[in-house]
């Protein structure tokens, strides 16, 4: 659940909104539409030059759009001071784009000055941001960007994002520059994180294992925005919409499934020792998880246990099958 004294997301309503830039035969982005639920986690993810990036930075008036309206809960986007807009919306990117002569402390707490917060507060929330982005602050606040490393200096960008505490934050392939293992660090963080917050955010990406993993709901989208299909991951999985859509889901789609499943949430057998032998996992584990212990121990079946590390129950390749066999049916109706 939301942290009850930070401020929840806000819905966001995109209608019919064009980019056409001048001199151009064809538009960037044309009539785009979609409604974003507060607190949802929306991943735009499609080819480069589709638009994603150009959608998104609309919403914060980065790029202005040439027709169409867009709403925060409710107010018009168009009718806000760009600069008090862009304060109540939080942005992330992958060049991070810290400040390098400023220390964290000073990158983190930017925002929080424009506003005239004062220096006892503005302190606090900078100690408090580093703590939730796991960075101590006795280590870090004095710190210039160039002393930490890259997966480092993107959960300061988070931190300065979520400064002055918008409902909105705007993500733009914030982990793209990283390493594949500081990478999946960073999103199993961020989704830690956004339990405890709950901002809606859209976050833009071309990779689609990252928006299986991220999003509440996935819009893959084709030229000039055009929404292919907009829906939860475990759906696009399970129902691609056209030939287009598969061809961001690739091969192994099964198995993708696999990741979006539980093992607490599925059918298992009883507590056996000989299944503890072969290894165990947590209820909390993934499905894909499972499976990948499962063969790499070279049986059929493994332990199961609860958060304390107590036997709950046990595993087979079948009931994996089974469990995503029922997932598929459940989705069809």
């Amino acid at each position: 659940m939301p942290n009850s004294n930070s401020t929840s997301g806000a819905s966001i309503e995109l209608l019919n909104v064009t980019k056409q830039y001048p001199n151009q035969d064809q538009a960037a982005v044309e009539n785009f539409s979609m409604k974003i639920n507060p607190g949802e986690l929306i991943m735009l993810v499609g080819p480069s030059g589709c638009g994603k990036t150009t959608t998104m930075k609309m919403i914060n008036r980065i790029i202005e759009p040439t027709s169409g309206s867009i709403t925060i809960d409710g107010e018009d986007v168009l009718s806000l001071d760009q600069n008090t807009l862009r304060r109540r919306i939080g942005y992330v990117i992958q060049q991070i784009g810290l400040f390098p002569h400023m220390t964290i402390a000073e990158n983190v707490s930017v925002v929080p000055k424009l506003l005239g917060w004062s220096k006892e507060k503005t302190a606090a929330r900078v100690e408090e941001l580093l703590s939730v982005v796991e960075l101590d602050p006795k280590t870090f606040l004095n710190r210039y960007p160039k002393q930490l490393s890259g997966g480092q200096q993107q959960r300061v960008g988070v931190a300065r994002a979520l400064a002055a505490d918008p409902p909105v934050m705007l993500m733009d392939e914030p982990f793209g520059a990283t390493d594949p293992i500081t990478r999946e660090k960073l999103q199993a963080e961020f989704l830690r994180l956004q339990e405890s917050i709950g901002k809606t955010i859209v976050f833009v990406t071309h990779d689609f294992d990252e928006a299986i993993k991220l999003g509440d709901r996935i819009a893959v989208l084709g030229p000039k925005s055009k929404i292919e299909q907009f829906d939860t991951p475990a759906k696009i999985l399970a129902n691609p919409a056209s030939a287009y859509v598969s061809s961001f889901i690739g091969e192994g789609a099964a198995l993708k499934r696999l990741a979006l499943l539980l093992v607490g949430n599925t059918k298992m057998g009883a507590a056996n020792k000989a299944h503890a032998k072969a290894g165990s996992v947590k209820v909390s584990d993934n499905l894909r998880e499972a499976l990948d212990r499962i063969v790499l121990a070279g049986g059929n079946t493994i332990g199961v246990q609860d958060a304390s590390g107590a036997a709950v129950g046990s595993l087979s390749i079948e009931q994996i099958s089974e469990a995503l066999g029922a997932d598929v049916s459940a989705l069809g109706k």
